[in-house]
Formats: C-alpha cells, sequence, structure tokens
C-alpha cells in the first residue's frame, strides 16, 4: 500500500473515532417540536426608551447651556422630543449653536422662542434596533442562569421577540423570568408614610425639587398587610449597571433574601453616600417599587442585601435576574403557546425507521446499478450520516422536526454526488482508459459539477438560516453540515476506498 494512502486511513480512523466520540459522549439537542416546550411572542416598548433617552438628553443639554451661561425657563419631554424655554429669548441663537455643535445626532429647530430638539430618524433606528438587540440578549442570559437548554431567542420584526424554551415545566415561572424588567435603583429615603395621601399632606406646597415618590411592596406584621410609601431622590445612588454578582441567601432571621456585590466603581460611588447617610435609610428599588429600605448603619461600599417577603424560589429567581441584567426596556407578552411535542417517542421511533428503509433502499439501488462502486458509496453513505450527527453535536445545533427531513434528504444528495462521479467515470472506461486512469479523469471532471450543485444549496441553506426560525433554521443547519459532509465523503471517502479496492489494477470485473 502506497505510504499516502496510509497517511488517509490514519486520518479516516481518527475522524472516525472522534465522531463516535462525540456521538456516543452527547445527545443532541431536541427541538420545540419534537420535545414539545413553551413558545411566547414578545413586543419591546422601545417608545420608553426613547423618552427615557430624551429625559437624559435634557438635563445634558440644560448641564451644556448652564456652563455657557444659559438660562432655561422650562423643560418639556415627550416621546417626539424635547422643547426649550429659555429665560432670555435673546440667546435662543446662541443656544441653538451650542445644542447643533455638542449634540450632533439630535435635528434642533427654534420657534416662537423655544427651541425644539429630536433624534435624527437615523438616530432614532439606531436606538430601537440596539434596544432589541439588547433585549434578544438579556432574555437569552436569563434562560441560560435559569438552567433552561436548548431555548432559541430571535428577534421577529421590528419590535418583537420570539422565545421558543423546550420541555419547560414550569410556564408561569418561565414567564416571570423571561419579562420581570429587574430595573434596580439604590435611592436615598427624605421621608415616608403607610399611605401616598398621608405622605403628600406633609407638603402641601408640592414635593421638594428632583424627588418623587414610590410605592413599597406590602408585608405582613403582626397579621395585617400594610404598605409603606417613600419619598426618595430622583437621582439613584447606584443602579442595576453597577452591579457585579447577586446570589439567593437569608437575612438575619432566616428569610429568603438576595445578596448583591458591585463593581468597583459602584463600590467607590456607594461607598461615599452611604458614609454620608449613616442613620437614614436607603430605598432598594425593584421595577419602581421599594423591596426594602434598610437603615444605613456604617458605611457599606462592596456588598448589600435585599430583603423582602420572598419564598425561596423567588429569592432564586431574583438573583437570576439580576445576575443577567435588566431588560433596557418593558416588554409585553402578546402571544404565549404551551406546545405538545408534535412528535411522539413512538412517532420519532417510526421517523427513524423510514429514514433507515430510505437509507436502505437507496443503498440497494447503488449496489444493483453500480456494483462494488456501488457498496463503497453505501460506506461513504453512512460514514456521512455519522459525520453530519457528530457535527450537529459539536456545533450544538437542536433537531428539530424539519431538521429530521433535512437529514433524510441528505441521503439522496450525498448519493447524488457518487452517481455523478461513477457516471463520469463510465464514460471514461467507454473511450478505451484503464480502470486506474477512469477513476482519476472521473473524479477531476466530476468536481466542478459536484461544487457547483453544493454551492447553490448551501446558498439556499444560508438564506433559510438567516431569515427562518425555529424549526426552519434546523433544516436549513441539517441541511447545511450535511451538505459539506457530503462533499467530504464523496471526494475523499469514496476515492480512498476505491484506490484501496482497485490498487494498481487496469480493470476489475464488477467494478462499475
Amino acid at each position: 500500500m502506497k505510504a499516502d494512502l496510509k497517511w488517509k486511513l490514519v486520518a479516516v480512523f481518527i475522524i472516525l473515532v472522534g465522531a463516535l466520540y462525540l456521538v456516543l459522549s452527547k445527545p443532541v439537542k431536541l427541538g420545540l417540536d419534537l420535545q414539545g416546550g413553551m413558545s411566547i411572542i414578545l413586543e419591546v416598548d422601545v417608545d420608553h426608551v426613547i423618552q427615557t433617552q430624551y429625559k437624559q438628553l435634557a438635563e445634558d443639554i440644560k448641564k451644556k447651556l448652564k456652563e455657557n451661561h444659559i438660562d432655561v425657563l422650562s423643560v418639556k419631554v415627550s416621546k417626539e422630543g424635547i422643547t426649550i424655554t429659555l429665560l432670555d429669548p435673546a440667546h435662543t441663537d446662541k443656544a441653538f449653536k451650542i445644542i447643533r455643535e455638542n449634540f450632533p445626532q439630535v435635528e434642533v429647530k427654534a420657534t416662537d422662542g423655544s427651541i425644539k430638539v429630536a433624534y435624527s430618524q437615523r438616530e432614532l433606528e439606531r436606538i430601537k434596533k440596539l434596544t432589541v438587540q439588547q433585549a434578544v440578549e438579556t432574555i437569552r442570559n436569563r434562560i441560560d442562569e435559569f438552567g433552561t437548554l436548548n431555548a432559541n431567542v430571535s428577534k421577529l420584526g421590528e419590535r418583537r421577540i420570539l422565545v421558543e424554551i423546550p420541555g419547560v415545566v414550569d410556564p408561569e415561572r418561565a414567564k416571570a423570568i423571561i419579562g420581570k424588567t429587574a430595573q434596580l435603583e439604590l435611592l436615598e429615603v427624605i421621608d415616608s408614610a403607610y399611605s401616598k395621601e398621608e405622605l403628600l399632606k406633609k407638603y402641601p406646597e408640592g414635593l421638594p425639587p428632583n424627588t418623587r415618590i414610590v410605592e413599597g411592596v406590602p408585608e405582613k406584621i403582626n397579621g395585617k398587610t400594610i404598605k409603606e410609601w417613600f419619598l426618595v431622590k430622583d437621582t439613584p445612588i447606584v443602579t442595576g449597571s453597577q452591579l457585579k454578582d447577586a446570589r439567593a441567601s437569608v437575612d438575619a432571621r432566616g428569610k429568603p433574601a438576595v445578596n448583591f456585590e458591585l463593581t468597583d466603581e459602584g463600590a467607590s460611588i456607594f461607598g461615599e453616600a452611604t458614609a454620608k447617610l449613616v442613620g437614614k435609610r436607603i430605598a432598594i428599588v425593584l421595577d419602581n417599587k421599594v423591596v426594602s429600605a434598610p437603615v444605613v448603619r456604617s458605611r457599606i461600599s462592596k456588598s448589600g442585601q435585599i430583603t423582602g417577603d420572598f419564598t425561596p424560589e423567588e429569592a432564586a429567581d431574583l438573583a437570576v435576574i439580576l445576575r443577567a441584567g435588566a431588560l433596557p426596556a418593558p416588554v409585553e407578552i402578546l402571544e404565549e403557546r404551551i406546545i405538545g411535542p408534535t412528535l411522539g417517542r413512538d412517532s420519532i421511533q417510526k421517523t427513524v425507521r423510514a429514514g433507515i428503509f430510505a437509507l436502505v433502499l437507496v443503498g440497494l439501488f447503488m449496489i444493483w446499478r453500480y456494483a462494488i462502486s456501488g457498496f463503497i458509496s453505501v460506506v461513504s453513505l453512512l460514514f456521512n450520516g455519522l459525520l453530519l450527527w457528530a457535527a450537529m453535536v459539536f456545533l450544538d445545533v437542536t433537531l428539530t422536526l424539519p431538521g429530521i427531513a433535512g437529514i433524510i434528504l441528505n441521503i439522496g444528495m450525498a448519493v447524488d454526488a457518487n452517481v455523478i462521479i461513477f457516471e463520469r467515470i463510465k464514460e471514461e472506461l467507454k473511450r478505451g482508459k484503464t480502470l486506474r486512469v477512469a477513476v482519476e479523469e472521473g473524479f477531476k471532471r466530476a468536481w466542478d459539477a459536484i461544487l457547483d450543485a453544493q454551492i447553490t444549496t448551501l446558498i439556499a441553506a444560508f438564506v433559510l438560516f438567516q431569515f427562518g426560525t425555529g424549526p426552519l433554521k434546523g433544516f436549513a443547519a441539517t441541511l447545511s453540515i450535511g451538505t459539506i459532509t457530503s462533499i467530504f465523503t464523496a471526494l475523499f471517502i469514496t476515492k480512498l476506498f476505491l484506490d484501496i479496492v482497485l490498487g494498481g489494477k487496469k480493470t476489475l470485473k464488477y467494478a462499475f
């Protein structure tokens, strides 16, 4: 045997062992349609984000104008933009120029003694796109933290997100984790009362500037349910964006709680703030509700604890949500479905039997049509199936019902390459060439036709994977992987075994 054949055999053996190891060590993931689960369509409130961005932009503009000694009389913010009224209308042109120079992402108009500021269309599109992308990543991180495998989280249209979770056992818990905004803020408490009306009575002339009232979470004390209301400073000391870690724990009373740790930046800011607030309360606000408001006993820097009327499961879920990060905007569940498996175990077994039956029929046809070479193509086809399955495990591809169809379709596609090669070889034999030469020429002449056909298939699979969702992506994945493995097995494995069988023979009975 030639040295190059020996090296090729060693390479095939290594690939075979590696493929078998992957297949036997880890099962392939099953999609929503094969094992059932939960499907949710969410809509992201991008208008909320735009209005929040406008609020921040208004503060930045006011600060910049103040630096240039221009006083602002009033600022009105809406989702359409900002309307700024100056104390001295004579400064309008100067203010207009300052805003345009320092905030290139906005469009500015000066009308009737006021300045109207709005994001450009390009900037609005960028904000919307980024918001939905961040929401997709946050939801995906939450599901990963939740411990649910095989989930599909993908953008659906301009504002919507599709979430598919195979095998979910607690739909309500999953919905709570996916849809909770989880905006965490630590705010300085100025005052509190056990009703909103009582709190407002303390300030007959209106609330102090830069403050707001936040509702507390109801608590049970001595068998009675009470709710505290808090007057807090509007600007947070730290937010969830400065959170490093969060873990479920228990408080001093042995009740479920959540311990959190801040980043170095957050710890520095929080440490300075708490040093000045000893003896005062800090409100831990989650989604605009105070979950706890402890009194600061000493300077706190790196860590803290969120307490409340949590169950152990709620504390664990809150820790998961905080670790994964807050959603950039509120989301609304538009549609939810609990999906049973399209194929039960018996049906999956029937589908597998159908695939084996198709493989046997194709194999018998190839052996009848091409004799020894046909048998070699069957061996190559089995090798292709093994490589396809191993690649799916390695690439973490989720198997769906259309994906199974893609695998069965790949049987015919893989054989098709061998048919093209064998027919080319037979043409060369008819021209009077020796078997050895005919094989070499046949593979060379078949290469272009095979490559062209497989490239067009890969293009179609790529388009399906890029623009399809859920099960369609499963079909595209198995189709594209199978296409690549079929090229390898047809041009390498089939050629290798033909070289071994033929040796240096000029002719061989029943070769083709």
